[in-house]
């Protein structure tokens, strides 16, 4: 277990401790419950992370403001769209998965991206959390901070893994919201490309649904790692909000066709990632900056293989199978 692991997990506390600053409290102590609230309160949950999902236009709003490095100049604020298809394409009850599809082009000539994927699980005994570099491992879930609350792990376009936490759903100021831990994650590609100092992001995530939709509020301190390995330390504090307004006004019908062409290959992908951590306690795989994983690209181009019908569901998955395989069995993975 390396020094990120154990600060995030071993104390429970994550950046304001990597800053070197007092640790705060938890945030929530455990949640105590009548079986009868319990069992009202998870079909309240339920039904508010299925409410996620259906057509949405999207405003991406990141602004990077206090800086705590000297000499740091924060970016200028970046403001962009587009469409996004959420689908639920698994509900166990206990287990509810939501995939992003990203709508581009016009409505002549529209492009589908298969985008982030968001699993969310309840009283989850571990998650799939990244631990630095190109590492996420399997982290237990403080036993007492279980009962009555949900995690939500991320996966990135190719469903390689790309951050997770846990919180509880609750209703304050007459809004429904989750909040999560503090949670470590890799850069973003917006991020990436360009080299910057920092090189992982301490945050705390935020889902709320609205009246016309819902938005997802991270609060990000963005950390750099001395090379020497000692304790990280904060750089800049970045905003971002991302806000999902109810909107069928583009070309859904592309997205739904999509998802119909390539949903079993997308299906073997995952269970591919997900036998790959169980088998290993975790994933290892090398990251490039432009892309997330280094065989993304590969896999992403595979779908759209089949979609175009250029390649059988069956041959692309197993292509792809193998990519993930070789990229997760390097020498000390």
């Amino acid at each position: 277990m390396n020094r990120l692991t154990k600060t995030l997990f071993a104390s429970g506390i994550a950046a304001l401790a990597l800053a070197g600053a007092p640790a705060p409290a938890l945030a929530d102590g455990p949640i105590v419950q009548t079986a009868e609230a319990a069992k009202a309160a998870f079909e309240e949950d339920r039904q508010t992370i299925l409410a996620m999902a259906g057509d949405f236009k999207v405003t991406f709003d990141m602004q990077e403001s206090t800086p705590w490095l000297e000499g740091y100049a924060p970016l200028e604020r970046k403001i962009s769209g587009g469409y996004e298809s959420v689908r639920v394409i698994e509900d166990t009850g206990a287990r509810i998965v939501l995939q992003h599809l990203l709508v581009t082009g016009d409505e002549a000539n529209p492009y589908v991206v298969k985008h982030w994927r968001q699993d969310w699980e309840f009283q989850p005994e571990k998650i799939l959390a990244f631990t630095g570099g190109d590492t996420w491992e399997l982290t237990a879930v403080p036993e007492k901070m279980r009962a009555g609350r949900w995690s939500q792990t991320v996966y990135q376009v190719d469903d390689s893994p790309r951050y997770a936490g846990w919180g509880e759903w609750e209703t304050t100021q007459g809004i429904r919201r989750w909040r999560s831990n503090w949670t470590a994650r890799p850069l973003a590609r917006r991020d990436a490309i360009r080299n910057p100092v920092y090189d992982h992001y301490m945050g705390i995530n935020r889902h709320q649904l609205t009246p016309n939709g819902w938005i997802h509020w991270q609060d990000n301190t963005k950390m750099v790692t001395p090379k020497d390995g000692g304790e990280a330390a904060p750089v800049v504090q970045e905003y971002v909000l991302n806000t999902y307004e109810r909107f069928n006004g583009y070309n859904v019908a592309a997205a739904e066709t999509y998802w119909a062409k390539t949903k079993g290959y997308w299906d073997a992908v995952r269970e591919k990632w997900e036998a790959v951590a169980e088998a290993n306690g975790g994933i290892r795989i090398a990251q490039e900056a432009s892309a997330g994983t280094t065989i993304a690209n590969e896999l992403m181009l595979l779908a759209d293989a089949i979609k175009d019908g250029k390649q059988t569901p069956e041959a692309a998955s197993a292509k792809a199978l193998a990519l993930i395989e070789e990229g997760t069995s390097r020498k000390g993975g």
